[in-house]
C-alpha cells in the first residue's frame, strides 16, 4: 500500500493495488497486449498527432473502464504526460479503480466551481494523472456537450500530451457521441462472447453518425485457445 499526498484541495488518500490495473506486472502477457494496443493507436493517424481520445463500449460491463485505465498507464510508461478523465457522469468507476476521492472532479470544472489543476489527482503511476467525475449531475449529456467541456479539454491539452476519456456505453446514452466531436478519435471496446454483432454494428453506426473518427475496436475477454498462448485478454 502506498500513501499519496494530493494537492491542497484533496485529503491524503491511500492507494491500493487493484486487480483491474495490470501495469503492476510489467512483463505479463496481458500488459504486452496493452502495449500492442498503444502501438496500434500511435499508428492509427498519420496526418496529425492524437491528443485526445474517448473509450466507449456498445453496452455496459464490456470492460471499457479497465481498458482505458490500462491503456493510459502504458502510454505514461513512455514518459508522456497523460490525463485520464472519468466522463461517465452516470456510473463513474475510475476513482474506485485508483481508490481515490470523488467529491471534486469533472463536473465541478465544467460548472466553473473549481480549476482543472486543483481537481486533478496524481496516480500510482509516474506521468499519469486522474480527473474523477465529481458529483453526478442531473443532466450529464447537456453538461458534456457544453462550452465548459470544450474549455476543459482545451486546457487539459495545454498541460498533458494525451487526454483519455472514459465514457458511458454508446448504445445506452448519447454522451459518447456528444464527446466524439470534441476529441481526435474513439476506441470501441467489445466483449468476446457477450457483445452481439448487431449491437457492435449499432454502436459503430451511432459513432459514425456523430462524425466520430473511430481509431479501432478492442475485443476484450477473449479466451485462449491453447495453454501456451497468452492469457486471455482482459483476465
Amino acid at each position: 500500500m502506498k500513501s499519496l499526498t494530493l494537492n491542497k484541495r484533496h485529503k491524503t488518500t491511500e492507494i491500493k493495488k487493484r486487480s483491474s490495473i495490470s501495469m503492476l506486472k510489467s512483463r505479463s502477457p496481458v500488459v504486452e497486449q496493452y502495449r500492442t494496443i498503444r502501438t496500434n493507436l500511435q499508428f492509427s493517424s498519420v496526418e496529425k498527432d492524437i491528443r485526445s481520445m474517448i473509450f466507449t463500449s456498445a453496452n455496459a460491463g464490456e470492460g471499457k473502464s479497465t481498458t482505458s485505465i490500462n491503456v493510459a498507464a502504458v502510454f505514461s510508461q513512455q514518459g508522456k504526460r497523460i490525463l485520464i478523465i472519468d466522463a461517465d457522469l452516470r456510473k463513474p468507476s475510475v476513482h474506485t479503480n485508483f481508490n481515490m476521492e470523488n467529491y471534486l472532479g469533472l463536473t465541478n470544472i465544467i460548472s466553473k466551481q473549481n480549476q482543472l489543476l486543483d481537481a486533478v489527482q496524481p496516480s500510482i503511476y509516474p506521468n499519469l494523472d486522474v480527473l474523477t467525475s465529481g458529483p453526478i449531475p442531473p443532466n450529464p449529456s447537456e453538461l458534456l456537450g457544453s462550452n465548459g467541456m470544450v474549455t476543459v479539454l482545451d486546457e487539459a491539452k495545454q498541460h498533458y500530451d494525451l487526454v483519455i476519456l472514459d465514457t458511458p456505453p454508446v448504445n445506452a446514452v448519447t454522451d459518447a457521441q456528444v464527446l466524439a466531436s470534441m476529441t481526435d478519435g474513439v476506441v470501441l471496446v467489445l466483449s468476446s462472447g457477450s457483445t452481439e454483432i448487431h449491437q457492435a454494428q449499432k454502436a459503430k453506426e451511432l459513432l459514425e453518425n456523430a462524425n466520430a473518427k473511430i481509431l479501432g475496436a478492442i475485443l476484450n475477454k477473449k479466451k485462449q485457445k491453447y495453454p501456451d498462448e497468452y492469457y486471455y485478454y482482459g483476465k
